[in-house]
């Protein structure tokens, strides 16, 4: 029995990848993650904003003081001699590829067309397997239109893909108009792999304090029905990749998505929640499974439940919606 896959190129072990988080930091977090059976692992995200946050912070301590005396300025090195900005992303890059076998995925976050190339090209020479694109953005402009906002992912990939030789992945929300085309367009200028889903941070508010307080929560085994819905639909229809994320706690988790047509999984809240050793309880679930319903591969069941391939297409839309509050409404009437 087989539980080989391939996602962007890259042939893995098993479908399951650690997806960026807190455990990606060190490698020694890196090499457990490998020795507990993930198949790959993407890095913790380059924020592009923090990069340029960090040399504005360099470049104030450099040339504190050195107003009083005009020879200060030769008591201290230039700021371009320090390892700032990316280089430190760029190092642990190549200290984690020294360090385990499976491939290592970099995630960037910019926010500039400039700081998506230049990071891709860096990453890429410091030795990354791919590169996820976390594209997150939130838009508060009431003038911009939604077609505009489409367009500037567009680019981003575009350009991106160009600008490296590597695999490029895109992690992408799911709150577009119509998902199931900008995922078509994705995948005609190139995407190698589309993740589903991204989680966007909403704030919480502390009332003693009265402030907007950062909060991230993890996500919980429900939001797996999301991923689910939208790689059974796209399964088939795009060459890209298909990874889900979000949600994936258990092996029925992986199961389930492996049969709607996912190439893999990703975990990070059961993890963060259960410690990395958790991968090999669903890994050995995975495989139970596989056994005792005769699958010989993944590769088997991937799509065997997808709307191109299941028994019921109309399971995935409107009129199986109908269906369910129709349900509902009987279990109201009876209880």
């Amino acid at each position: 029995m087989s539980l080989s896959t391939k996602y962007l190129g890259l042939p893995l072990r098993t479908p399951l990848v650690a997806s960026a988080s807190p455990l990606s930091q060190e490698v020694s977090g890196i090499r457990a993650l490998e020795d507990a059976g993930a198949s790959a692992v993407v890095l913790y995200s380059l924020f592009e904003e923090q990069l340029r946050q960090e040399a504005m912070e360099l470049e104030r301590d450099l040339n504190a003081g050195t107003e009083s005396f005009a020879e200060a300025t030769s008591y201290f090195p230039r700021a371009s001699e320090f390892h700032t900005g990316s280089e430190g992303y760029l190092e642990h890059i190549r200290r984690a590829k020294a360090a385990v076998k499976i491939p290592i995925i970099a995630s960037l976050n910019s926010s500039t067309m400039g700081g998506w190339t230049k990071f891709a090209r860096q990453v890429e020479q410091a030795g990354a397997d791919a590169i996820e694109c976390n594209i997150y953005s939130i838009p508060t402009n009431t003038e911009v239109l939604g077609s505009d906002l489409e367009n500037a992912y567009l680019d981003i990939v575009r350009e991106v893909k160009t600008s490296v030789t590597i695999p490029v992945a895109v992690k992408l929300s799911p709150f577009f108009s119509n998902f199931a085309n900008m995922a078509k367009r994705l995948d005609q200028i190139g995407a190698d792999g589309l993740v589903l889903f991204n989680r966007f941070y909403q704030p919480d508010i502390d009332l003693e304090e009265l402030e907007i307080k950062p909060s991230v929560l993890l996500s919980s085994p429900q939001e797996l029905r999301l991923p689910l819905t939208w790689i059974g639909i796209l399964y088939g229809r795009i060459r890209a990749n298909l990874a889900a994320t979000s949600g994936v706690y258990g092996p029925k988790d992986v199961i389930k998505l492996l049969m709607v047509g996912a190439d893999v999984t990703m975990l990070c809240s059961a993890l963060l929640r259960n410690g990395v050793g958790h991968l090999r309880h669903v890994e050995q679930g995975l495989q139970e499974w596989m056994e005792e319903h005769e699958y010989e591969s993944v590769q088997q069941m991937q799509g065997s439940m997808s709307q191109l391939r299941c028994p019921d297409p109309g399971a995935f839309e409107r009129s199986q919606y109908m269906r369910a509050v129709k349900g509902m409404e009987h279990v109201l009437v009876n209880s």
